[in-house]
């Protein structure tokens, strides 16, 4: 065994015949097509590999891997399973024909896919003359403005890999695009997704693909999805090397037992076990081509994403047909499950005419199914732009009173265990979300409705019942039930003795009746945001005296449920204090003045004085002079 070096997976795009799978030959000594069509024909038809091995600045190795991509039209779903798990691409254009249309469609494909990191290569440098060479460049760079290959600043790079012209400057560029590609997987579950699947003499069932995240170890037990199939790695490789460990961004080769070849293809993907499976339904947000026709509500499309290609079913939120060049949410209905999470690209294609019309990605792998339409579309309208903490917020708020195991939210995030209970912890400490028995969250809404759910069932009969009969006439789960119960007792809103269940007496109804105030006005500060009513227009707006409603106040105030901004008058619920607060950490370092303050939050000068004296005051922000530093 040895230890492998860092690694990168980088995939080709481009035209058919622009010379790709020569460049790879020519980089890594590899010839990537390897099926005997492919060398009869001498095109690419399927995904071909390759690898090579650079040395870093500080003289430690580097691995990049190579997927090599057909450029044939007619093999464009080879392309796609391709470019679907790689961070970087290098896109291979032919200087003695420049752009062409498989040139345009794959930079489109690697666009909507995110990939955000890349170079260009001209091949064939010295089919052309120098002339033609500079006008082949100028039409290229006019080719990639406003792409993500110009905005990298990435490099326009001839090469021939007849005479080696430029190989070393490639290599040099390769180095530096390896270097700066990061893969952020090290709060992602273990995914791979299968590529290629067949039988070495010897070992039996090999697959390969791109480690997406987590690590792979001899002798695991994994799951095959869909259908999650156990199946145990007998050996691992990566780059030729037989490891103990892979690690994520490598493309890695596993033989596994307890499957057979013809059971393990292209499309499956290997899960740890009980974390991940496959779904058939999915809310996303779609971007349709400018190019594209519209799209209908109810069409039926091809769906790629990673190493897949389904059929799949396209409903819109709202129904009425999607333009050309618009995002609109949706819900898309597979033929087949695939294993997807938030944040997950795909792409898009119709199938007459054959081309990619647009892709997008996943919000929700495990949408409400009997929920209704507005309200699904407002809660994903939240959750689209929102930071992982609130988006685990929103999953756990639209669960109600039933709340939701940490193992379901790992599971509809796709964050490990450590991951979840790192991004819940302000938000169990503000009391926003609850943690029961250990690993049930319930939302603090949802803990609001059960208490009312027990209190109104009792009140309602009037008379000892059993904790058993009073939890089945709630509905409640046995877990959100007796944290509940628990809860009532502590406030000596009930008694509890044995499994009897009884009201406490009158006076102790004062008390709820007093609670129940708290609620309410907590509530209204809650709901109003940062514009809060002043507490002499809330006491108007209750029916309630104004000494009244300045105890309660006092009362929320002591308990940090609000926030006085620096008035006897004026407090703001510390919820959306605290929401801004984390939007104010995406300008973290720079300055901002009350002007631009007041454009960020959409508030009046009325509030934005004090909440910024506020945030002084708490060393979000430092004065200086007319503007304020962010820290």
């Amino acid at each position: 065994m040895t230890n492998m070096p860092k690694s990168i997976v980088i995939g080709t795009a481009g035209h058919i015949d622009h010379g790709k799978t020569t460049l790879v030959r020519a980089l890594t000594g590899i010839d990537a097509d390897r099926l005997p069509e492919e060398k009869r024909r001498g095109i690419t038809i399927d995904l071909g590999y390759a690898s090579i091995e650079l040395q870093a600045p500080d003289g430690s190795p580097l691995s990049i891997s190579f997927v090599d991509v057909p450029g044939h039209s007619l093999f464009i779903r080879n392309m796609l399973a391709g470019a679907g798990c790689v961070p970087a691409v290098m896109l291979v254009i032919a200087a003695d024909e420049g752009v062409m249309p498989q040139t345009v469609e794959h930079l489109v494909i690697c666009e909507l896919l995110g990939i955000s990191q890349g170079i260009t290569v001209v091949t064939k440098s010295d089919a052309v003359s120098p002339a033609q060479m500079h006008e082949v460049t100028r039409t290229i760079h006019t080719f990639l403005k406003g792409t993500f290959l110009e905005r990298e600043h990435s490099p326009v790079l001839p090469v021939s890999a007849a005479t080696g012209e430029g190989l070393d400057a490639l290599k040099a560029e390769l180095l530096s695009l390896a270097l700066r590609t990061q893969f952020q997987t090290s709060q992602a579950l273990l995914r791979m997704p299968l590529d290629r699947s067949f039988v070495m003499r010897g070992f039996g069932t090999v697959v390969t693909g791109t480690l997406l995240a987590g690590t792979i170890n001899q002798g695991q037990t994994l799951h095959l999805e869909p259908q999650g199939r156990a199946v145990r790695v007998r050996g691992l490789q990566t780059h030729g090397r037989t490891v103990e460990t892979a690690q994520p961004g490598s493309r890695v080769a596993v033989n596994l037992s307890g499957v057979e070849v013809s059971e393990a293809h292209r499309g499956q993907t290997l899960v740890s076990p009980k974390t991940l499976a496959a779904v058939d339904t999915v809310d996303v947000e779609v971007t349709l081509l400018p190019s594209a026709p519209a799209l209908k509500h109810r069409a039926n499309i091809h769906f790629h994403a990673f190493t897949s290609e389904k059929m799949a079913s396209v409903f819109l939120y709202g129904y009425q047909a999607m333009q050309p060049g618009t995002a609109r949410f949706a819900r898309i209905k597979l033929a087949e499950p695939i294993v997807l999470v938030p944040g997950d690209r795909f792409v898009l294609r119709q199938t007459l005419p054959a081309g990619t019309i647009g892709g997008g990605r996943v919000l929700d792998g495990h949408p409400l199914l009997r929920q209704r339409k507005d309200a699904t579309r407002a809660w994903l309208e939240a959750l689209k732009d929102a930071p992982i903490s609130r988006q685990i917020e929103l999953r756990v708020n639209r669960r109600k009173t039933f709340g939701i195991a940490l193992s379901a939210v790992c599971a509809e995030t796709g964050l490990n265990m450590d991951a979840v209970r790192g991004q819940i912890g302000p938000s169990l400490e503000s009391g926003e979300l609850l943690l029961l028995r250990g690993d049930l969250l319930l939302s603090h809404d949802g803990f609001k409705a059960a208490i009312n759910a027990v209190m109104s069932r009792m009140l309602a009969s009037q008379r000892v019942i059993k904790s058993s009969e009073l939890r089945s006439q709630t509905g409640l789960s046995l877990g959100v039930f007796e944290f509940a119960l628990a809860a009532l007792v502590r406030a000596k809103a009930v008694r509890l003795r044995e499994e009897m269940v009884s009201m406490y007496d009158a006076e102790q109804q004062q008390s709820i009746a007093e609670d129940d105030r708290l609620a309410t006005i907590a509530q209204a500060y809650q709901a109003a945001g940062l514009a809060s009513p002043l507490t002499s227009e809330l006491a108007q707006r209750l029916n309630l005296k104004e000494a009244e409603i300045r105890r309660i106040v006092t009362l929320l105030q002591q308990s940090k449920t609000i926030v006085r901004m620096g008035s006897d008058d004026l407090f703001i619920h510390s919820g959306p204090l605290m929401q801004l607060a984390e939007r104010l950490a995406a300008l973290r370092g720079s300055l901002i003045d009350v002007a631009r303050f007041k454009q960020f939050t959409g508030l009046s000068r009325k509030y934005a004085i004090p909440i910024l004296e506020y945030f002084d005051r708490q060393r979000i922000t430092r004065k200086q002079g007319d503007q304020r530093l962010v820290l």
